[in-house]
Formats: C-alpha cells, structure tokens, sequence
C-alpha cells in the first residue's frame, strides 16, 4: 500500500492459523463467527538513555486507552511507523510481554484461552516467511504444523486451496509476491502516537474524515490519504496549517503530536467511538467472571519427529534454492586445496619436510576455524522467523534446532572437510597409510563442527552479524597463538598454559601431528635405531624420529595421545551446543 509497510491486517475467521469455515477442534470458542473486543488498553515501555555510568529510565507511552471490537472479517489496522499498531496487534495475539500493558481482551465475551497465540495467526507488518519458498509451499508448512495429523493431506491441501482463492492468490499461488487487499478491508482501525484515530467500517471512513474536514480526491489512493492526514501531509490540511515551514525537527514532532491529539479528540466525540463503548460495556456486564491474569502456554498439534521432519525439508529446500553459499564454500575448499597442494607438493622426509609437515597442518586447521564463522547467521537472519512460528506453535525449540544443525553441519561442515582431506592429503604425500588418512579426515570434520558449535554458542541471540563476527574473530586469534605453531606449549609460563586448553586448533593440531610423525624417521640411511644418535650429529639434526620430534612439543606420541583431542573436541562441541540450545530456549520471544 505504501512503501513504509503502515498496515497490518487480521483475518478473524481462523482455525490453527488458517482461515476456514469450520470450528476449530481445539477450541469451540476460536473459530468461524469470532469476536475480538479489546478493553482499555494501555502499554507503556522502559526507555534507557545516557552512557552507562548516569543512565536514565524513563517511562514510553506505546498506546492510551485503545478500545475496539474486531468481528469476522477482514480488520485492518493502519498507522505510520511509531504509531502502535504493531505493539496492539501484539497485543491481541497473546505476543505481547505483560509488563508494563493493562487492560484486557476477550474473545466472545470471554479471556484468552492460555494457548491463544497457538490457535490463532495474523498477517504481521514485517514478512516473516520464507522468501525462497512459494506462497503455497509456505501455506504447505503451516499447514502440516498447525493443524492436528488427524486431519488428512487431501483435507490440508483443500484448505489451503480454499485460501488462496479467498484471499484472490490463485493467479501467484506458485510465485514468490505482495498483494493489495486494501478494497477488501472490512474494518479499520488507525492508530497514530498510540491514539485511536477512527475506529470502525472500512467504507465509512472516507466519508467521516469529510466529516471533519478532510476530503480525500476521487483519483488518491484512501490508505495512502489517511496516512498523508495523520501525518499532515495531505493537500487536504495544507489550507489548516498555520505554521507551512517549521524550523527544526523539534517542532515537526511537537506539531505532529498535537494533530495526533486533536484527531484522537475529534474521534472520541463521534457515534463511531460512542457505539463502540456500549458495545464493549455490554459484553462486559455479560462477562461476569472476573478478568483474570492467564498463564500463557503453548501446545502442538504435532509429534516432534513431524516437526522434524518439516522444518528440515524447508531448510533443505531453502538451502537449495539459495545455493550461492553452499557453492561458494565448495569452491572455496577446492581453490584453497590447491593452492596449499600446489605449496607444499611433495614434502620430504627429511628436516624440511617437518616444517613443510607443520606449516600445511596449521593452514588446514586454521582455515577449518575461520570457515566456520559463516555459520554465526545459521540463527541471525531467521531470527524473525523462528520467534513468530515457535510462538504460533509451529514446532518446538528442539525440533527447530537439530534441523538447522543437519542443514548446515552436513552440506557446510562435512563435504568440505571430506573435499580437503581428499585434496592435499595425495599432493603433499603425506604418510600412505589408509588409516592416517581417515584419522586425518576425521580430525578436520571434529575442528570444524567445535568452530561451528563455538559461531553458534556466540552468534545466538544476537541481532547483528557484525558483532559475532567480530566476537568470533577476536577468538579464534587467541586460539591460533596457543596451537603450538607459533609458540613451543612447554615453555609458557604456568599463569597463562591453562589456556591452551581452550584453543580449538591445538587439538587439531596435536592430533594431525600424532596421526602423521609417528613412526616417521628423518635422518637419511637409517635402517634401526641404533643409528640414530651418529647420523643425527652427522646431519646436525635436532631429532632424527617424529616421536623424538612429539616429545620436544610436549605432546604424547601414543594411541591415548592421538584420541585424546578428538575426545576434547567433542567435549567443546556438546558444550557449546548445549549453550547455543538454551539461549534459544530462553532467547526474549515476546515484543
């Protein structure tokens, strides 16, 4: 309608957050003929200012004393952006934080089921579906998780279809669109600096802003002329401005105010305002319970293995249909193989080649690390989107989470480590042994799940990519000094040695370095051990032996040796993954 989004529609005639001529089989009260009457409604909000040592609160005024009713229908509500309509919507939802909100709603003259926000669905300001998926596939998804699994496939797809031909999306049903559906408005509601400015049919409006002296012309669009009103901008108020050029910004905002204030005055003093008050003090004085405070719930209407089962079939499609990453970072591990195969192409078995041997090995694992960081918006970019649709009861936390983990760990995590291993492992000639091949593969897919499950432990709950990137980033620096590259492990100090044990390359390091020296011999015509104290003083060598090498590191040229940073990672990994879970679980879902 406009290109700021300022308007959000209710379609009140919904079953599990689709409309349908039927009842719902949960709740007899939410269904087909329901009535949505709101009481007073009042949200105010904390505002923090001011640096963090003389930080000030101070009370927002969101909306003051909203009062309506919302039959079956179409309802809209209108507003520019600040204006409340969200926070209302909200609201009526059950999605809104209590705190700071009274008043109360009704639905047929009776409180909100506690599961309300699970049996009920709005179409919201903002889109929260997915952009790679078509309009039916996304009514697909809802449908399979919304509605309960005793209702047939043939009976989904039928309602599904009945919506979109009620809705006029026949012709783009499988495209990816927007639609104006302002003509089929049946009520609407404009909000503006949390008043009520109008409250009541859809094709009287027009007409009661004549009322009160502005007239819409025959050729503008009537979203967009109520919108021009509320924010003063119509050619309709140009003759009633008193004051054509402003300042500053200051008095645009103070002179918005006041005109938000003088028509929430002009509407409280119309039969519009005055039928709607008796309407609610009737179903009040109806309603004799007392209006309690519910316990807000969720339920489902489907097992865990379902919602599994679709939420990672629209992961994985959506991942198909947005290739370019996935592509991306298979080209990229290609390119970088090369590149380090090219470098290091046939490493010798003598003192150059222990360098070549570790130079390669902290490349790899490096580059595992830093690979992982694209995973930070694995639970960033769809933050929206998982809010919205675990609060609807779309799935559970778990279900959401295991299959984004499958979507990403399998595609971005496994395949590269497999390509890379597969790789250089030939190009540089190292140990060949089928054995030492797969312990190598093995412990590149262990650093780069624990990277990934360290992005994740990070990035969940953030709302910027920016900052867990540098988060991650400043990391996996720390990590990369206590590899044992750059420094020799045993000879830091006591005080700072602890944190090796956090660093996610040593591990994979010390294991690629047990996997590859041991058994190894570096001093040229060595047939026993016996002869290795006289060439190694012949070849002024340090050690003629990988073990001998291991040992100067510090690390433990045994089987133990070896597993023991596979068992670490996988430590880390369940660690961090289990911190990644529960910021989910407990991340802020109510606006």
């Amino acid at each position: 309608m406009t290109d700021n989004q300022s308007d959000i529609s209710i379609q009140m005639s919904s079953t599990n957050g689709l409309p349908s001529r039927k009842e719902s089989s949960q709740d007899p009260s939410v269904g087909r003929g329901t009535t949505v009457t709101f009481h007073n409604i009042c949200y105010r909000v904390e505002v923090k200012s001011g640096f963090i040592c003389c930080r000030k609160t101070t009370d927002k005024e969101i909306l003051k004393d909203i009062n309506g009713v919302m039959r079956p229908g179409l309802n809209a509500i209108l507003g520019p952006t600040g204006s409340g309509k969200s926070s209302l919507l909200d609201i009526l939802a059950a999605r809104k934080d209590p705190h700071g909100l009274s008043g109360h709603v009704l639905i047929n003259g009776a409180p909100q089921p506690a599961n309300f926000k699970c049996i009920s669905g709005y179409v919201v300001q903002d889109d929260v579906v997915m952009g790679t998926l078509t309009v039916r596939e996304n009514f697909q998804f809802s449908a399979a998780l919304r509605l309960p699994m005793s209702v047939k496939e043939r009976e989904k797809k039928e309602r599904i279809d009945q919506i979109i031909k009620e809705l006029g999306l026949t012709k783009v049903a499988d495209s990816k669109p927007r639609y104006s559906i302002f003509r089929l408005f049946d009520n609407l509601t404009l909000l503006a600096a949390g008043r009520m400015l109008y409250h009541g049919p859809a094709q009287n409006a027009i007409e009661y802003f004549k009322s009160i002296g502005y007239e819409c012309e025959p050729y503008n669009n009537p979203a967009d002329f109520f919108l021009d009103v509320i924010n003063g901008d119509s050619t309709a108020v140009a003759s009633s401005k008193a004051d054509a050029d402003l300042d500053n910004i200051e008095e645009h905002i103070n002179r918005d105010k006041t005109l938000a204030e003088t028509l929430a005055e002009h509407y409280s003093s119309s039969t519009y305002y005055r039928e709607t008050k008796a309407i609610l003090q009737n179903i009040s004085l109806e309603n004799k319970k007392k209006v309690k405070t519910i316990c807000r719930q969720l339920t489902y209407t489907t097992s865990f293995f379902h919602q599994l089962k679709w939420v990672s079939k629209r992961t994985f499609k959506n991942l198909i249909g947005n290739p370019q990453a996935s592509i991306a970072q298979l080209c990229v591990t290609i390119f970088l193989g090369l590149v380090v195969g090219a470098i290091f192409f046939g490493i010798k078995d003598d003192f150059t080649g222990v360098q070549n041997r570790i130079g390669a090995m902290f490349f790899v694992t490096t580059n595992q690390c830093f690979s992982s960081i694209s995973a930070i918006e694995l639970f960033i970019v769809e933050k929206k989107i998982f809010i919205h649709e675990y609060i609807s009861g779309y799935y559970r936390v778990s279900a959401y989470f295991i299959s984004k983990l499958m979507a990403d760990l399998i595609p971005m995590r496994t395949l590269p480590s497999i390509l890379f291993t597969c790789i250089i492992y030939f190009m540089l000639g190292l140990k060949p042994r089928a054995d030492a091949f797969f312990i190598m593969m093995f412990t590149l897919m262990m650093v780069s799940y624990t990277a990934t499950a360290m992005a994740l432990a990070i990035a969940t709950g953030q709302d910027v990519v920016a900052v867990a990137n540098l988060l991650m980033t400043i990391a996996f620096v720390f990590m990369i000094i206590f590899s044992g590259l750059l420094v020799n492990l045993t000879s830091i100090m006591s005080w700072l040695s602890w944190l090796q044990y956090f660093s996610i390359p040593r591990y994979g390091m010390t294991a690629l370095q047990v996997n590859e020296f041991t058994d190894l011999k570096f001093c040229p015509g060595i047939t026993n051990t016996s002869q290795i104290d006289t060439n190694c003083t012949q070849v002024s060598q340090p050690y003629c032996t990988g073990e001998e090498y291991l040992k100067n590191q510090g690390i433990e040229a045994t089987s133990w040796g070896l597993w023991q940073n596979h068992v670490a990672l996988a430590c880390m990994t369940i660690i961090f993954l289990t911190i990644c879970y529960l910021k989910l679980r407990f991340m802020k879902k109510l606006s």
